[in-house]
């Protein structure tokens, strides 16, 4: 596979990939389904286009040693990269501050946060500028 000549990008042809395989998912089952059908849908095509991923992982929510949450990662990708998934056509600062929070929680340095809707794919991608 050819580089991509971007160098201002963070991980640009891993991020390429992952949101080409949401676009192949939409294009497959189009809109309307449910949040977790897309999850799967997507999983699916990470595993057909031979990326490496764990999905739903679990990180605790600490306060002074003690566990007060609990998160789910719907994506860790190659452990560099939390992909988190949405339905509908906007993004919501809630939904922003989420992956925020999992870029802290996980130390990585970029998120992409994908949704389906009824317009198609959108995503974005946040960096972690601390990490």
């Amino acid at each position: 596979m050819n580089e991509l000549k971007r160098k201002d990008l963070v991980y640009p042809n891993l991020s390429y990939k992952i949101i080409g395989c949401a676009f192949d998912v939409h294009n497959s089952l189009g809109d309307g389904h449910h949040e977790k059908y897309y999850q799967r849908a997507l999983a699916e095509s990470f595993r057909q286009n031979n990326i490496n991923f764990k999905q739903q992982v679990y990180f605790p929510l600490q306060y002074r040693g003690k566990i007060v949450g609990r998160n789910f990662l719907d994506f860790l990708v190659e452990d560099k990269i939390v992909v988190e998934i949405k339905k509908g056509n906007r993004y919501s600062k809630k939904h922003v501050n989420q992956v925020l929070e999992y870029l802290k929680m996980t130390n990585t340095k970029l998120a992409i946060l994908i949704n389906f809707g009824s317009d198609g794919v959108s995503f974005k991608r946040v960096v972690n500028f601390n990490s």
